[in-house]
């Protein structure tokens, strides 16, 4: 793994500059207490077409460093931290000026996404960042290319790289038509377990204190989990490995159809998470479990404000019109709940209740509640 996002700073020592070392990496097999953090990135990893990966959560969740560490378990594979500062030509790329200036030749400048190719593509705070880079990120994820037309160039090229995002909600969100071009979404909590939180602290502090020993002692996880993954995206890059069923891909229609999600993406996502999950785990196919296994990941952020996940998915069968109401709750599973007063239809949605007598006072003396107008004389009591 090799980050080129940044320029490493150099040292004076007698009298010439020295390139600084580069801080070794905390390990991916050494991070403990965010278990959906580390499986999420690494379906993304397995299949870059799932789309990335948004990280919800507070500060100090270790987001940054389990993003570092993927890219450490690909081959060859750069990381590249996109600034958010950064222009639309440093992301996209654009006409070289050198090469303008110097030999009157219009060559094109690539800029981060080319450099990406093959690696992790890490935006920090990613709901920050202005609307057209992230379109233009989130147009390069999905198709795997990069296409530059202006200055007069007309330029594309390779950007398949893994899409890791980062957010505190707190600090804004984002808008939903891009919410739904992210392939998955997880979201992060503080560690409320004292032994967790202490087991976290030891080893961020053993690695402060000695990296290098650190790492040398999770070596043989790490090794160990660098070849799981490189034989799981080989597997995946097969054809006639892992079909979708006539069945699976039922199962998961049916589930997106109760989750009221728009549009087809998140099929097509689930779908893909479920093929990369199962091919981790070295199954011979895709079932229900590993699309029950991924399927939050993929609906969290599709599903519309206020409504709550459900808990499990219906058989794959025609959908059942009462339990695909917007306010439908966890546990419909397709069937109706009759309420006090029986019967099928409205009474039966969540949160209905029945009509209630309300009792009503005549009143007697009209006018004086009434505003009185100028002109208007007052009827003469008989």
């Amino acid at each position: 793994m090799t980050d080129i996002s940044t320029d490493h700073p150099t040292n004076a020592a007698q009298g010439g500059t020295v390139p600084a070392a580069v801080p070794a990496l905390f390990p991916f097999s050494a991070i403990t207490g965010q278990p959906e953090l580390c499986q999420a990135l690494l379906l993304a990893a397995l299949d870059p077409h799932i789309g990335g990966v948004l990280i919800e959560g507070p500060r100090g969740t270790a987001k940054s460093t389990a993003a570092r560490a993927l890219a450490e378990l690909i081959e060859g594979a750069p990381f590249v931290t996109l600034p958010l500062g950064a222009s639309l030509e440093h992301v996209a790329g654009t006409l070289s000026l050198a090469h303008a200036l110097a030999g009157h030749t219009v060559e094109f400048a690539p800029g981060l996404l080319a450099r990406a190719h093959g690696g992790v593509l890490y935006v920090d705070e990613i709901n920050l960042l202005a609307d057209a880079l992230v379109d233009v990120v989130l147009d390069a994820a999905a198709s795997g290319a990069n296409v530059v037309e202006r200055d007069g160039i007309s330029h594309s090229h390779a950007a398949r790289f893994v899409l890791v995002g980062t957010m505190n909600p707190e600090e804004g969100a984002l808008r939903p038509q891009l919410l739904d071009r992210l392939g998955l979404c997880v979201q992060l909590a503080n560690v409320a377990s004292l032994p967790q939180r202490l087991a976290i602290v030891r080893a961020r502090l053993e690695f402060d204190a000695d990296p290098v020993a650190f790492r040398a002692r999770h070596a043989q996880a790490q090794a160990a989990l660098a070849r799981r993954l490189a034989d799981a995206r080989q597997l995946l890059q097969r054809t006639d490995a892992l079909p979708l069923t006539d069945a699976v891909m039922a199962y998961v229609g049916q589930r997106c159809m109760e989750e009221q999600v728009d549009g087809l993406r998140a099929d097509l996502v689930l779908l893909r998470a479920a093929r990369a999950w199962a091919a981790w785990h070295a199954a011979e196919q895709v079932d229900e479990t590993h699309v029950n296994a991924v399927a939050e990941w993929v609906l969290r952020h599709r599903r519309k404000p206020g409504q709550a996940p459900r808990t499990a998915a219906a058989p794959a069968s025609a959908p059942n019109p009462t339990s695909q109401g917007r306010n439908a709750q966890p546990g419909d599973n397709g069937s109706t709940q009759e309420s006090d007063g029986g019967g099928a239809g409205a009474e039966n949605e969540w949160g209905y209740l029945p009509p209630q007598p309300v009792p009503l006072e005549r009143m007697h003396a009209p006018s004086a509640f009434m505003p009185r107008q100028r002109g208007v004389l007052e009827p003469k009591k008989v």
